[in-house]
């Protein structure tokens, strides 16, 4: 995932609405949402390369998205996959903060990421790289992409500032036609407003936008995951066909579902 916006308990209806774009090499194969065979808990779409995955939700409302750490130089070809991380902590039963107290103790082993966790309690967030940052979030409304959470970058900016922009005329139903345009979003920010991550101008132009393409590299899906308070879940994702211009559509999928509460949790 390059980039997630989300805002948290800044709606009356959703207690969190995350809408995110997942940018890789097209070459790269994938699965798109669904729910797993080996954790039939978990919705999500699955790298096929390492069987991990860039985000997702369980029936019982943990949810988990990831971003990698742009830091060109730095990378371990033999560290794990960072898709891992998602799986294991919606796969697995810890607390929020207990499981940022394992990734404050394993989070090393992985080259640079950011990981968006939370339940039905609280979200949380962890970069190996930017540790004071780590921690409970409050009500707000944030933007991830490359760099650490709330990062000056133009479509940081851009996507917080639209996504409040479209909550304050959210209404039920809601419509998404507003969401689904800002993650097909393709302007750019002059190349003075861009930043310096060590990959050459070229390479900032090319993933400047919202919506990435490129002949190699661009934005494979988008998603728009929502929970309400009630606890009702509705996850889309739209697959996006290989495009150097204009995005089209190759698949969407939508799951919803109402959170099984964990009764053990509760006694």
């Amino acid at each position: 995932m390059c980039l997630i916006l989300f805002a948290y308990r800044r709606h009356p209806r959703y207690r969190l609405v995350m809408a995110a774009n997942r940018d890789e090499f097209y070459e790269r194969h994938t699965q798109g949402l669904h729910f797993w065979s080996d954790h039939p808990q978990i919705a999500a779409g699955r790298d096929l390369k390492q069987s991990g995955t860039w985000q997702g939700i369980t029936r019982q409302g943990r949810f988990a998205a990831v971003t990698n750490f742009r830091e060109p130089g730095r990378q371990r070809s033999q560290a794990p996959s960072r898709g891992h991380l998602v799986v294991d902590y919606l796969s697995g039963s810890l607390p929020p903060h207990v499981y940022l107290e394992k990734l404050q103790q394993e989070g090393y082993r992985y080259n640079g990421f950011n990981l968006i966790f939370g339940d039905n309690d609280g979200i949380y967030y962890y970069s190996n790289r930017i540790e004071s940052n780590a921690g409970p979030l409050a009500p707000g409304i944030f933007g991830l992409s490359n760099r650490q959470l709330n990062s000056d970058w133009p479509k940081v900016r851009l996507g917080k500032s639209r996504l409040e922009v479209i909550l304050r005329s959210l209404d039920a139903p809601a419509d998404w036609r507003e969401m689904w345009n800002l993650l097909k979003d393709q302007s750019t920010a002059p190349d003075g407003q861009l930043p310096d991550t060590g990959i050459g101008l070229e390479w900032e132009r090319i993933l400047a936008p919202i919506f990435i393409t490129s002949p190699a590299y661009g934005t494979r899906s988008s998603s728009i995951l929502t929970i309400e308070y009630s606890g009702e879940v509705e996850f889309r994702e739209i697959t996006w066909r290989p495009a150097r211009h204009l995005p089209t559509a190759s698949d969407q999928k939508q799951i919803q579902f109402s959170i099984t509460l964990d009764t053990k949790k509760q006694q």
